[in-house]
């Protein structure tokens, strides 16, 4: 049986997990059976409904919702874009200390698909030589916005096997064992669906991620 997910928050309406990296969030992305929502309603014993997206590769703050009432009413919210979501990203090349990537971008995997609008504010944290870790907010939710978009400004993400670097991925995995994309969902700000009030959830960065920014800032 897989390991149930670590729960950030709980009500009678949603319920906030820290989904790990390389786990998708429900069968429509995935073939296989483990995935997010069945560990979590496996866990809760109680049915789960999705309402925003968090990539296989990317781990972090995954908002579930309990009934649907709530999965409509947070729907509406993501649509409107009154949900706000931050991520950490160690990226390959030094950005501008802030900024506001505007780039249309195609909604799907199909890149013939007529492109639609598209922005990802960014502001630097912190520089270790080559690379930079960047604190960054989707303004819109399109597949894979951050990893493209970062490309988009020559700072592809660490990690990042279809938009990234190769030389860099392999020297991550091989000097300091990063064997994933180095992204993580830190937080997500949200009016709550029974009287939208504001809920801000936050994750942790994982351990691993940790200890490579823990070797970068020692200069190792």
């Amino acid at each position: 049986m897989s390991a149930p997910l670590p729960i950030l928050h709980r009500d009678d309406d949603l319920v906030a997990v820290d989904k790990p990296a390389g786990l998708a969030v429900h069968r429509g992305w995935a073939p296989e059976r483990d995935v997010a929502m069945t560990r979590v309603r496996d866990a809760l014993g109680h049915h789960v409904f999705p309402v925003h997206r968090l990539d296989r590769a990317t781990s972090g703050v995954l908002v579930l919702a309990l009934h649907k009432e709530a999965a409509r009413v947070l729907g509406q919210a993501f649509a409107a874009g009154a949900v706000h979501k931050t991520y950490l990203a160690l990226v390959r090349g030094i950005p501008p200390e802030e900024g506001l990537i505007d780039h249309a971008l195609p909604p799907g995997e199909d890149r013939a698909q007529a492109r639609v609008p598209a922005q990802t504010a960014f502001v630097r944290r912190e520089v270790f030589g080559r690379y930079a870790l960047v604190e960054v907010r989707p303004l819109t939710g399109r597949l894979h916005q951050i990893r493209r978009h970062m490309k988009h400004i020559a700072c592809p993400l660490i990690g990042d096997v279809n938009y990234g670097k190769g030389e860099h991925n392999r020297l991550f995995r091989e000097r300091y064992h990063l064997h994933r994309l180095f992204l993580h969902a830190t937080s997500i700000e949200l009016p709550h669906p029974a009287d939208g009030a504001t809920l801000i959830i936050q994750s942790p960065l994982p351990v691993d991620l940790a200890e490579v920014l823990a070797r970068l800032r020692a200069g190792r």
